[in-house]
């Protein structure tokens, strides 16, 4: 079992940053690969990033590629989406997620679910 509680949420205006915590506890941090999702209003949840259990690898969804960057802290067993150039269409509950395989998040599903984080983006 793993815990997950995302933080750093909030509002900001468009072309502004910022950067989403997610922090694990139960089993090793380093067994799961981890990623991020996003849920807007009236849509359905859409995978954002994800990062391989090694932190060797990371996967974007095109809409996000080149402003958003995920990364993970080992020591602290927390993984991070910084996110950059911020645009009203990024505005959406943010899910952290954690699976066995990367391939699992890309695939868009996860074994674990944080409870969101609201980001909004003004225009």
């Amino acid at each position: 079992q793993v815990q997950l509680v995302e933080s750093g949420g909030g509002l900001v205006q468009a072309g502004g940053s910022l950067r989403l915590s997610c922090a694990a506890s139960g089993r090793t941090f380093s067994s799961y690969a981890m990623g991020w999702f996003r849920q807007a209003p009236g849509k359905e949840r859409e995978f954002v990033a994800a990062i391989t259990r090694s932190g060797s690898s990371t996967n974007y969804a095109d809409s996000v590629k080149g402003r958003f960057t995920i990364s993970r802290a080992f020591a602290k067993n927390t993984v991070y989406l910084q996110m950059d150039s911020l645009k009203p269409e990024d505005t959406a509950v943010y899910y952290c997620a954690a699976a066995t395989s990367i391939l699992v998040i890309t695939s868009g599903s996860s074994d674990f679910w944080g409870q969101g984080t609201q980001v909004t983006v003004s225009s």
